[in-house]
């Protein structure tokens, strides 16, 4: 059995881990990056892959925006239809980037292209094709990983943080018997690209929530759009015999939504009805999570990839200078970690698993879908929340409530002259 030695273990070289190894080594860690898959082109084929503007900070700190958007992902705002109307997006959000817009693009580029450049890193090994099977520990605390290859050799990899970047299922997790807070998902997820299938809004993304089910129309470019549904249990039995026809059912009952039929479908209708809202501690003695491994929501809400990007970076923010202080400094930073990632997710993850059990909504969400759609002010909250630039408390607050309930009885006091 051979040993190396780290200052950071990273398992899972997708989004956050990726992400988390190109920071730390530039912050002068030496990293090791363990991917199961020995291909260094593998990427996740079930993904919303919609970037949040919220991400854009670490986008532009990885310095791969532009590379991202040359490699064909596109900037794109949204427009979310309700019963009670369209919510236009009436501006960018605020952040770095010219545009301040979400980014889309396919993982089929993103995964690649983070991967190559966190190998690129000086003070980051790839690790490719190594599956960990135990967790090294020192009086409680995480101390390295073992990574086995397909061949059955094995290697120790010792280091002062471990780091589990690897996904709702995490082995790092399970191995160190982090606690998980699991709850229930009323929806599936389905998804499939189409070729030529132009949105009528262009490049500005469509999300309809229609009763309980909830649709995506996205631009992915290269002439590419990805269509993806979440219906709820009671239509999941359709969905299960014949995907593709179940798909282009739902699209048929969506205002202003492509019809799937006039594209051509390059890629299976891709689904899964197992995604549970996972919720984990961030952090443990000598070992961190982030990405899925942390926070798994429910995919319509399509926080994954920019959560992925954000909990990576405070991972690096709170404990990259206390790697070289000792065991001490370490384990106050990863507490630091820890509740900045409380602070940060807990609110917004407490909403998505309460909408994610697929109830009709409350007589106040109507009102704020209501206001939404009349009043641009109300809109822009709106996207801002959904977008996660803001705090639920931000949106939900006194201040928005009060215009919400002032545009809905004002639009229903003109109506009601208009008609005596």
């Amino acid at each position: 059995m051979q040993r190396t030695d780290f200052d950071v273990a990273i398992v899972g070289a997708s989004i956050a881990g990726s992400t988390a190894a190109i920071l730390f080594a530039r912050r002068g860690a030496r990293v090791a990056l363990i991917e199961s898959h020995g291909d260094p082109a593998a990427y996740k084929r079930s993904c919303t892959h919609m970037i949040q503007s919220s991400a854009n900070p670490v986008l532009e700190r990885l310095d791969i925006a532009d590379r991202l958007e040359e490699a064909g992902g596109v900037r794109t705002t949204l427009e979310t239809w309700t019963e009670m109307g369209w919510i236009a997006d009436h501006g960018p959000r605020d952040g770095p980037r010219p545009s301040g817009r979400n980014l889309c693009v396919r993982r089929s580029v993103l995964d690649p292209l983070l991967r190559a450049t966190a190998a690129e890193t000086p003070g980051v090994e790839a690790m490719l094709g190594r599956r960990v099977t135990g967790l090294l520990s020192d009086e409680g605390a995480a101390c390295g990983v073992t990574a086995t290859r397909t061949d059955g050799r094995t290697t120790r990899v010792r280091a002062a943080l471990v780091v589990g970047a690897d996904g709702r299922g995490s082995t790092v997790a399970e191995l160190a018997q982090v606690p998980s807070r699991v709850g229930p998902n009323a929806r599936g997820a389905y998804f499939a690209y189409y070729r030529d299938l132009p949105l009528a809004t262009g490049t500005v993304s469509q999300v309809w929530l229609h009763g309980t089910d909830v649709a995506y129309a996205f631009p992915a470019g290269d002439g590419l759009t990805l269509l993806a549904a979440f219906p709820a249990h009671d239509r999941l039995d359709r969905f299960r015999r014949d995907p593709e026809a179940a798909l282009n059912e739902l699209f048929a009952e969506l205002p202003r939504a492509p019809e799937p039929a006039a594209g051509e479908r390059v890629s299976p209708v891709q689904g899964r009805i197992d995604l549970h809202n996972v919720v984990r501690p961030a952090a443990m003695a000598g070992l961190a999570l982030v990405g899925d491994a942390a926070t798994a929501s429910d995919p319509a809400v399509g926080v994954g990839c920019g959560w992925a990007f954000q909990s990576a970076g405070w991972l690096v923010d709170e404990t990259a200078d206390a790697l070289a202080e000792g065991h001490g400094a370490l384990d106050d930073a990863l507490k630091r970690y820890r509740v900045r990632h409380h602070a940060e997710l807990n609110p917004h993850q407490s909403l998505i698993a309460e909408g994610s059990k697929a109830r009709p909504p409350s007589s106040s969400e109507r009102m704020l879908l209501s206001a939404a759609a009349k009043d641009p002010v109300i809109a822009e909250r709106f996207h801002a929340y959904a977008s996660r630039n803001v705090k639920p408390r931000e949106f939900l607050g006194p201040r928005t409530m009060m215009r919400a309930a002032w545009v809905d009885a004002t639009r229903r006091r003109l109506r009601s002259e208009a008609v005596s």
